[in-house]
């Protein structure tokens, strides 16, 4: 199992402090202590929000309220003007554009990438320690193609290891999630013989079983044996389950800080010199680079560019971006989250500054 820690967090007492402090302060603007900046969303995001929080509020900047709900979730709360951004795992598409922009008063919408972190292949076989998947095996698996653990294909990646003649458990997210839309990505690019279904939120496999957001698909697969599943590395890991190592082309690869840092400096945005950090996952999902695990998400806080109602808000959002930025890579790594780099981290820190 990995040996990443799972430090206490203070998830109560961050939501008490953060909804008594949305009460005391919403009718104030301006940034630093005296503001609160709303966000809701991503699940694969929220212990890096519940992190961020507590850096902001170490620092005297701005309260960070985040309402994990899911990556469709928060993208309707922002278009409704409803919080001051939106988490989610995948970038906006279609509708969402244009809705975003009416939203912001006709200003584009910005995808803000602040975090990274892996997905893991997380499984729950008593007695399996080790396993070996590659892209087409995972959708066989997935869209209940191959149902026994013993399976010749699944046999074959894993010589001189004893697989159960059991009963193969798939488990997805119910809800409308942007893990589902980047796990579903990486299968289309990497296996598209064997994944015959387009990239959504919502899940299109057939058969499995369903679990909402990422605690739940955590959850079902600790208790469930022989079941397997998509979730962040942190999930994983804070339930004990085994993490498949992934053939991507040139050899399985384990899912180590390492191997996701190698994979996170060949990362590339769709449009070079935009302030929009829309990730290019497709050749992400493509890359089979020895040593590196590609299999990430790049959740995004998508924010206005300009255009918000109170104009205090905008700056909130700026000054507490920069702050997270500079002050919360650290801690990170325990949560199950990669460190941006400098190139990166540069990068990003040009689209911030132009809010």
């Amino acid at each position: 199992m990995s040996a990443l820690l799972n430090p206490t967090t203070r998830v109560a007492a961050l939501i008490s402090a953060t909804v008594s402090a949305g009460l005391l302060l919403s009718a104030c603007g301006g940034s630093g202590s005296g503001a609160t900046i709303t966000g809701e969303g991503s699940t694969a995001q929220q212990k890096a929000m519940t992190h961020f929080a507590d850096v902001l509020t170490d620092n005297g900047g701005a309260v960070l309220d985040y309402t994990g709900s899911g990556s469709g979730a928060g993208v309707k709360k922002f278009i409704q003007g409803d919080v001051d951004f939106a988490g989610t795992d995948s970038a906006l598409k279609g509708d969402e554009i244009a809705q975003a922009k009416a939203r912001c008063n006709g200003n584009d919408a910005w995808h803000l990438p602040m975090v990274i972190g892996p997905v893991a292949i997380a499984y729950n076989i008593p007695g399996v320690d080790k396993l070996n998947l590659n892209a087409a095996t995972l959708a066989q698996i997935f869209d209940s193609k191959i149902s026994k653990w013993n399976d010749p294909t699944i046999a074959a990646l894993n010589p001189g290891v004893t697989l159960p003649d059991t009963a193969i458990v798939p488990v997805h997210r119910s809800d409308s999630s942007g893990t589902t839309d980047n796990f579903t990505r990486y299968l289309k690019n990497a296996a598209p013989q064997d994944w015959p279904h387009d990239p959504s939120k919502e899940w299109a496999g057939q058969g499995g079983s369903g679990a909402a957001k990422s605690t739940g698909v955590g959850d079902t697969v600790k208790k469930t044996p022989g079941s397997i599943t998509y979730v962040e590395w942190g999930f994983a890991t804070e339930n004990d389950l085994g993490v498949v190592d992934i053939d991507f082309g040139s050899g399985p690869v384990a899912l180590t800080a390492d191997t996701a840092g190698v994979a996170v400096d060949a990362i590339k945005f769709k449009t070079p010199g935009s302030k929009d950090l829309v990730v290019d996952t497709d050749a992400l999902y493509t890359l089979n680079q020895p040593g590196a695990y590609p299999l990430l998400l790049t959740p995004y806080s998508v924010v206005c560019s300009a255009g918000y109602a109170d104009a205090a808000t905008g700056t909130a959002i700026k000054e507490s971006f920069d702050t997270i930025l500079d002050k919360g890579q650290e801690g990170l790594a325990a949560l199950g989250f990669v460190p941006l780099p400098q190139a990166y981290a540069t990068t990003l820190r040009a689209s911030i500054d132009a809010l």
